[in-house]
């Protein structure tokens, strides 16, 4: 592979082995590694054994390493570290630590992240796909406007517009570019409720900013019509996700036809809002029969007991 890679890491060893070893199989041209310091004493061995994974593989190409002596935390770590990559390199893949790729998703971002090299409409790459069967336009990949990032890449020329504290915001805001992105209603003020509080301050979170920054400038995401990306960092040792998540399965890609085209799949983007994003609670909520419950729910609630009552006294009175 002629593509460096940059992996993101922290303190979880068994998860950072297992993704360079799927780096190592992949032969980049470059390996890159990010760490996050540790939050306190208690997680300086844990951060140590983590960064040591490192020497365990025999790496055939050039290694960087950008460690972090405090906690810097998931959002300024993540960003941070993808500008440092991109500061020594044009274009990169990128992988947390929790991101298992199978063996199609070094290929298709390699392979598009040269063929869109010079296209500015084309701003990131990702292996997601959180859609299914409804994404599949007969090629390999589609266009979408949400930013996927367990498993991605992306060019310098692209991440140049991302906009950490969204200071460009406002004033984006007051020209319309929610209304020129979203169709949907509920997609505006979904969006506009979370770009507002990121603007107040949110030292966790990168990628909604980056999602920003690519609206910005009209820039498109590619997306494979099969994922090829599984994240299962969940659990007790995770910094958010404590609980399963539901991933989709991961299936190789084959050969990449590209579409003729280069236009999104509003339908595709639609079923994400809907389904990962929580529009269709959101519609659901606002729906007629939902109000007219809840607009009874005054009257029903003080019936409740009396009906627990009486189906208690029937029960007694059973023979």
């Amino acid at each position: 592979m002629q593509t460096p890679v940059l992996l993101i890491i922290f303190r979880r060893a068994d998860l950072t082995r297992r993704a360079l070893a799927a780096i190592h199989a992949a032969q980049p041209s470059a390996l890159l590694i990010a760490a996050d310091g540790p939050r306190g004493a208690y997680e300086e061995e844990a951060c140590a054994t983590t960064r040591r994974t490192i020497e365990e593989f025999d790496w055939q190409c050039p290694v960087h390493t950008n460690f972090a002596d405090a906690n810097l935390g998931c959002g300024v770590r993540v960003h941070s570290g993808i500008t440092w990559a991109l500061s020594l390199y044009e274009e990169t893949i990128i992988l947390e630590d929790d991101c298992l790729p199978n063996e199609s998703f070094f290929r298709f971002c390699e392979t598009l992240l040269a063929y869109y090299r010079d296209d500015e409409r084309v701003m990131h790459v990702s292996g997601d796909n959180f859609v299914g069967p409804e994404s599949n336009n007969g090629y390999s990949y589609y266009f979408s406007k949400y930013t996927h990032a367990s498993g991605w890449a992306t060019w310098r020329r692209a991440w140049r517009h991302f906009d950490w504290s969204l200071q460009r915001w406002p004033e984006a805001e007051a020209a319309g570019i929610l209304e020129a992105v979203h169709n949907d209603p509920y997609e505006r003020r979904y969006w506009r409720e979370i770009l507002e509080r990121l603007r107040l301050g949110a030292p966790d979170i990168w990628d909604y900013q980056w999602n920003f920054a690519c609206w910005s400038q009209s820039g498109l995401v590619a997306l494979p019509t099969v994922n090829l990306v599984m994240n299962d960092g969940w659990g007790p040792d995770a910094t958010h996700t404590k609980d399963a998540l539901a991933w989709p399965e991961t299936a190789q890609l084959g050969e990449i036809r590209h579409p003729p085209y280069v236009f999104r799949n509003e339908v595709a983007d639609s079923i994400q809002f809907n389904r990962n994003f929580g529009g269709a609670a959101m519609k659901q909520y606002d729906s007629p029969r939902a109000k007219i419950r809840r607009g009874l729910e005054p009257a029903i609630a003080p019936l409740r007991p009396v009906k627990k009552a009486l189906i208690r006294t029937l029960k007694r009175l059973k023979p």
